[in-house]
């Protein structure tokens, strides 16, 4: 069935609405406006335009925005329980079309149901749809449609979903403050140095007298950055623009990956998300009845980091040789030994896909109070360079002054 992008006016208040709607012709699609109490304004076709979209990377007006983790999220747990409650795969996706407020995710489903009705099975038409839909997510519903437990798989797949959204939001939260208040006190500084300092100190410097050390040396800081600051932030930014140059090829990307394991703090950090989510994805996958190597693959598709995908390289070789999990993940020597240690165990106790899942919630506890006490350390450190810099600067403005009161006194 056909689907319209159409742009209308709201009966009453004459506001404009703009959206999609599925029909057999332009004149139903006309008619099926006017039953919602809308003025067509515009109507046009959009066949395959949201294929052709995606793939060119471009957006129509129906395709600005993003569809959200959580708004996918909330779609898959609505389509578990419409399909759980024995409704058809395809009015099941029809009865989503109406509950879904996104626009993106609303056409996409438009264009899932009728792939869908044309005989194609739903893993195969969400796979033209990769920004909307994970190699992780097509992979565990083409699972789901084997296995002939499509709901289940769905209901797994939301809580996967509304987990990460909710970890994203805990640390995006946790860190909003400090990145605030860091800012905050560059731009401080910065406006001090350039602004404020200078029409202090050309005070001083018309008395031709001789200034303490700590204020030549503000003077001179103040009178570089004036001088030379632009030159500065250009260079930055070129610094920036040939890393981001030098991480896109195969090599420095996989020299950065492995690098950024040696940050401090981050690096911790970064090994307890990766192998949260590497364990996550793969007990997920157990779960919803895929085999182990094809669950590898899944999981090496979703890992964006090269220096781990490496090693899964050679995980994925050891367990095609028949090699038990728990063997290949500690010859890797990137994953933790506790998590090779609950591997080991869950494979011995038949309970692997839940020792995985475990494992993922352990990490995710520990990745959360590892960023609480990251917050914790940055304010204080902030707060303490913002005092050192004030002190700095009532030190050099203050000395010359009391200087010259001392000698005008005498």
């Amino acid at each position: 069935m056909p689907v319209y992008q159409y742009k209308a006016l709201e009966k009453g208040s004459g506001k404009t609405t703009k959206g999609v709607i599925d029909a057999d012709t332009p004149a139903l699609a006309r008619l099926k406006l006017r039953e919602l109490n809308l003025v067509p304004v515009e109507l046009r076709e959009s066949t395959d335009g949201l294929d052709k979209a995606e793939r060119k990377g471009g957006f129509s007006f129906v395709l600005r925005g993003r569809v959200s983790t959580r708004d996918l999220a909330m779609m898959t747990r609505q389509f578990a329980v419409l399909l759980k409650a024995g409704m058809p795969l395809v009015e099941a996706l029809t009865a989503l079309i109406s509950q879904t407020s996104n626009q993106r995710l609303k056409t996409t489903i438009l264009d899932l149901r009728d792939k869908v009705n044309a005989g194609k099975n739903l893993a195969d038409a969400m796979s033209e749809h990769p920004r909307v839909f994970s190699s992780l997510y097509v992979n565990m519903v083409r699972a789901g449609e084997a296995s002939g437990a499509l709901e289940q798989v769905l209901s797994r797949l939301a809580d996967l979903l509304d987990r990460q959204a909710k970890i994203k939001a805990q640390i995006l939260s946790s860190i909003a403050y400090p990145a605030f208040m860091t800012f905050f006190a560059i731009a401080v500084i910065t406006f001090m140095m350039t602004v404020i300092v200078p029409r202090i100190t050309t005070i001083f410097k018309k008395q031709q007298q001789e200034l303490p050390v700590i204020t030549e040396l503000l003077i001179g800081v103040s009178s570089f950055l004036g001088k030379y600051g632009v030159f500065v932030l250009i260079g930055i930014l070129l610094l920036i623009v040939m890393w981001r140059v030098w991480i896109t090829r195969e090599e420095g990307r996989k020299k950065w990956d492995r690098w950024k394991f040696r940050i401090p703090l981050y690096g911790k950090l970064l090994q307890k998300l990766l192998c949260a989510r590497f364990a996550r994805t793969l007990g997920t996958m157990l779960q919803s009845g895929l085999t182990m190597l094809p669950a590898l693959d899944v999981v090496y598709s979703i890992m964006d980091n090269r220096y781990i995908q490496m090693h899964l390289d050679d995980i994925k070789a050891g367990v095609r040789r028949g090699k038990d999990l728990a063997q290949p993940l500690r010859e890797s020597g990137i994953f933790p030994p506790m998590m090779v240690h609950m591997v080991e165990l869950g494979q011995r106790s038949g309970e692997l896909e839940n020792m995985l899942i475990q494992i993922a919630d352990t990490y995710d506890e520990d990745v959360r109070l590892t960023v609480d006490a990251i917050v914790g350390l940055i304010e204080p450190v902030i707060i303490v360079v913002m005092g050192v810099f004030v002190g700095f600067l009532v030190l050099a403005i203050l000395l010359p002054i009391l200087k010259m009161s001392t000698q005008v006194g005498g």
